[in-house]
């Protein structure tokens, strides 16, 4: 079976703050042609992310909805549209005695290992 590499992106989505409820970052390898990405919280997707080209890369500008912000941990994901691929994650926590939470812990076990994935499948790809 040949492998399309036509479709398979090479986008890096960097964090640069997080300040004020807004989320920033750096897109590179999305090319000259506006991408389609997504923010998602709980698998659904949320309004609030924005992209502006910047030279070679695109800023990404992504304000926490107020009411998706309460007591626990959560978590948002940002990810190209077309290919479902996780770009970047990020956890906001909120409440007392999280750093004993169990809960917590999973979600940023399972953002990291989102982040994780990607970095290894973009390995695989590069090295065949």
């Amino acid at each position: 079976m040949a492998k399309d590499t036509q479709n398979t992106t090479h986008m890096v989505l960097t964090k640069t703050s997080l300040v004020a409820g807004v989320w920033q970052g750096e897109l590179r390898g999305a090319g000259e042609h506006r991408p389609e990405l997504i923010a998602t919280h709980l698998g659904e997707e949320v309004e609030g992310l924005n992209l502006e080209q910047d030279g070679d890369a695109w800023q990404v500008r992504f304000t926490l909805p107020a009411d998706r912000i309460a007591d626990g941990v959560q978590t948002f994901v940002i990810a190209d549209a077309t290919t479902k691929e996780v770009l970047n994650s990020f956890a906001v926590m909120v409440g007392e005695a999280l750093g004993d939470d169990i809960r917590a812990e999973m979600d940023l076990l399972r953002a990291e290992l989102d982040m994780l994935k990607k970095a290894f499948r973009r390995h695989c790809v590069e090295t065949m």
